[in-house]
């Protein structure tokens, strides 16, 4: 990597102590609660059970979030790499697993040719996981009695690519002045009817069945991350029944949760949303993200007129119709990894699509944070599940312990930090020192990897991965950057 292109900021893994952390943030003027020390594990809040209306208990406030893999066979069944990151989620130690992987609802939204996908002739792989989840769980923990397994469905909407790792094709609810073009679509591209929408709701309806078929305590109804249900909520300009007011762009969730209840009476609906969104960023000629240049911006769903900043507005609405259709969990991310990054996965490396990062990824770990805790004050009835956490590293659990004690969250969420250290949460509620040689330390491979039709996995860390064929063929991608 040329200097110029360098990170600008210090690795977390130079701030060996808290007095190392405190001054790094009071200089840089980023005011991010932590604790200096670890409570024993009596007194943990990460052993803290979460309580659900239903009467079913989550065992601890730590959970798993939706990952996906890029491992799936082109019918959308599972692989042993697929299975391999399912035994992590297991092991974790997490009693809440927010619906393990984004799972599409039908062919043509999948993500990518090897995203897995719920139906009848899959059915019998989706049983299977679940049982090799409450195995290997048991296995390391005893019991699944606390144990709260989720499935997330999805649609990806304007990032389907059903076929092939290198060709769009996009399902979209509006022409996006700046979307549109950067991955190739003309501004006439078609747009969704709202027939087909009425036909994607159906899917929903039909995977959530099979999903409660196959005993999943819950489904995550996905609004985040630039996909279909995210997009909904941005469709500001469309005509018709799914686009304009508020009523019109809920009206999607609204549809999908009145057939699941009607369909799959008792299965339980969480939605994991992107709070906020800004303008789509792209790379600078120093290589940090830039905004893309607009006046106002009416696309940024939780964020204000200039694309630039929060206003939670939106946000706070949405969150007040999930508590009217009897939704309790709900989990917080922002933005999108297709075109703003920084905000959901905040890093010092960027994937090889990606950007430096335009501020410390400390603030981008602090907004979100931030966020969360606005939103559990005003909705304190709701499970708020936090995410973000990853690039704080040796620091996760002191500052995950400060919001946990201090009510800012109701569990925090793990993402790609398991994949190279699974077992972490489990470390954490037992008191043990964090292994620092498994901390994943945001060098982005496993996004890089399935962003050029790789597998996804923790390359530099994991065994399975860093000995694979699939670690020479993103060698080779990288050097070629």
């Amino acid at each position: 990597m040329s200097e110029k292109y360098k990170p600008r900021f210090p690795r977390m893994a130079q701030l060996k102590t808290a007095g190392d952390l405190r001054n790094y943030l009071q200089t840089n003027q980023i005011d991010l609660p932590f604790d200096d020390t670890l409570f024993p594990p009596a007194e943990s809040p990460f052993r803290k059970p979460i309580q659900l209306k239903s009467g079913k208990t989550i065992g601890n406030s730590l959970c798993i979030l939706p990952m996906e893999g890029w491992d799936g066979t082109p019918d959308g069944r599972p692989t042993d790499f697929t299975r391999n990151r399912w035994r992590k989620f297991a092991v974790s130690g997490a009693k809440l697993l927010f619906g393990c992987e984004a799972v599409a609802v039908c062919h043509s939204g999948k993500a990518n040719p090897n995203q897995l996908v719920l139906n009848k002739d899959t059915y019998d792989e989706f049983v299977a996981l679940r049982q090799l989840l409450l195995t290997e769980h048991a296995a390391r923990f005893e019991t699944t009695d606390d144990l709260l397994i989720g499935l997330q469905l999805t649609h990806s909407g304007r990032f389907c690519k059903p076929h092939s790792h290198k060709q769009f094709e996009p399902k979209i609810l509006y022409s996006h002045p700046f979307l549109n073009s950067k991955f190739g679509m003309a501004q006439d591209y078609p747009t969704l009817t709202d027939e087909a929408i009425d036909g994607i709701i159906q899917q929903y309806i039909e995977a959530a069945v099979l999903a409660q078929q196959a005993g999943y305590d819950f489904v995550d109804v996905k609004h985040c991350h630039g996909y279909l249900g995210h997009e909904f909520l941005s469709a500001v300009d469309r005509e018709g029944r799914y686009g304009g007011s508020f009523e019109n762009r809920t009206r999607y969730l609204r549809s999908i949760v009145a057939g699941i209840r009607e369909a799959a009476p008792g299965l339980g609906i969480g939605v994991r949303l992107s709070a906020f969104d800004f303008l789509p960023f792209k790379k600078g000629t120093d290589g940090q993200g830039i905004p893309e240049p607009a006046g106002t911006y009416p696309y940024a769903f939780g964020g204000q007129e200039n694309g630039l900043g929060l206003d939670l507005t939106e946000t706070k609405a949405f969150l007040s119709l999930l508590q009217s259709l009897d939704i309790e969990l709900v989990c917080i991310t922002g933005g999108s990894p297709y075109y703003n990054p920084h905000l959901m996965r905040p890093a010092l490396f960027p994937p090889s699509d990606g950007y430096l990062p335009p501020e410390d990824p400390l603030i981008g770990v602090k907004r979100q944070i931030d966020v969360t805790h606005a939103l559990k004050q005003a909705f304190p009835d709701l499970i708020i599940i936090g995410s973000g956490y990853s690039y704080l590293q040796e620091w996760l659990p002191n500052v995950a312990q400060y919001v946990l004690s201090h009510g800012m969250a109701d569990s925090i969420g793990f993402g790609r930090m398991v994949l190279s250290y699974p077992t972490m949460p489990a470390d954490m509620t037992e008191g043990k020192t964090l292994t620092r040689n498994l901390i994943c330390r945001t060098f982005s491979d496993c996004t890089t990897a399935p962003r050029n039709g790789i597998i996804s996995g923790c390359y530099p860390l994991d065994p399975l991965y860093k000995k694979s064929p699939e670690a020479e063929q993103l060698k080779e991608v990288k050097d070629s950057l």
